[in-house]
């Protein structure tokens, strides 16, 4: 695998070789020093860790001041599949850098949804699913479908277009994009299934999930160490797959430009990749 070169901008590494190119990611300088001080003790179970616990979803080793924060613009919701290794699972990375916005449960638990699915997705590719470009269009008519026959509804629907493409020609920082997010974008809360692909039917099936629209993501190729045999490289871990939904999302649905936002969701999955991509080059080498 080619050798991956970071340089240094605002504080940050930006990761400008293949395969993870052109992350703008917080100093992985902690994890290499939770590294060097080996294997540690969870505070919670008592496992034997390093970096975090993926049982209990907290550090282990590593300060909390020392780990980005990302905030996200709809909450996330990963259900595991309960047969899935913990500790070969990367939804844990998500939880740990977005806590506030991310929630883990192991199936049959899920979402409580309460009947309200129309601000819900899920991400998982059928005959049925629609891109994220798409999502906003299928959202503008499923609104009017609700108001059908109502002027009102439908100047409401055209003037929420109207203040997006306002608001895409200004640039929206940090501290003001989660205010307008709220007022622009439908999505409220987003699913995702942690599992192996043979594993998914389970979960994709429970009746409690039929009423979601499906979302799936354009062809991208997976960097994940423990790609699942025989399947294509197409296939994406959880992390990946959180993470470029929200790149498109951010581009299409809140129409901002991608400037790195959501980049640290790979923070630690980043680090991994190049840890186990250097271990098996030198493992070549002898």
């Amino acid at each position: 695998m080619a050798h991956t070169t970071s340089s240094q901008q605002d504080g940050r590494t930006v990761d400008s070789g293949p395969p993870l190119q052109g992350l703008v990611l917080a100093p992985h300088a902690p994890l290499e020093s939770a590294q060097l001080a080996g294997r540690m003790k969870c505070p919670s179970c008592s496992g034997s860790r390093m970096f975090y616990c993926y049982t209990c979803c907290c550090l282990v080793g590593v300060n909390p001041e020392h780990v980005p924060t990302v905030k996200l613009p709809v909450k996330i919701d990963i259900i595991k599949h309960p047969n899935e290794t913990d500790g070969k699972s990367t939804a844990v990375h998500a939880k740990l850098v977005a806590p506030d916005d991310v929630c883990i449960y192991t199936y049959p638990c899920i979402p409580e949804l309460d009947g309200q699915t129309q601000n819900v997705v899920l991400v998982f590719p059928g005959p049925d699913a629609m891109t994220v470009e798409e999502l906003q269009t299928y959202f503008c008519k499923t609104e009017g479908k609700r108001g059908a026959g109502s002027p009102a509804e439908e100047r409401r629907v055209k003037k929420l277009k109207v203040e997006e493409e306002r608001e895409s020609s200004h640039t929206c920082t940090p501290e003001h994009a989660d205010e307008s997010h709220k007022h622009t974008c439908p999505v409220q809360r987003v699913i995702f299934i942690d599992s192996t692909w043979n594993q998914t039917t389970r979960i994709i099936t429970d009746e409690r999930l039929q009423a979601l629209p499906q979302v799936e993501l354009k062809s991208r190729k997976t960097c994940f160490w423990r790609h699942q045999r025989g399947s294509p490289d197409t296939y994406l871990a959880t992390i990946e797959a959180i993470y470029y939904f929200l790149k498109d999302f951010h581009v299409h649905c809140l129409l901002r430009e991608y400037r790195g936002e959501y980049d640290n969701l790979l923070f630690f999955y980043s680090f991994l990749h190049k840890l186990i991509s250097k271990a098996k080059r030198d493992a070549g080498k002898s």
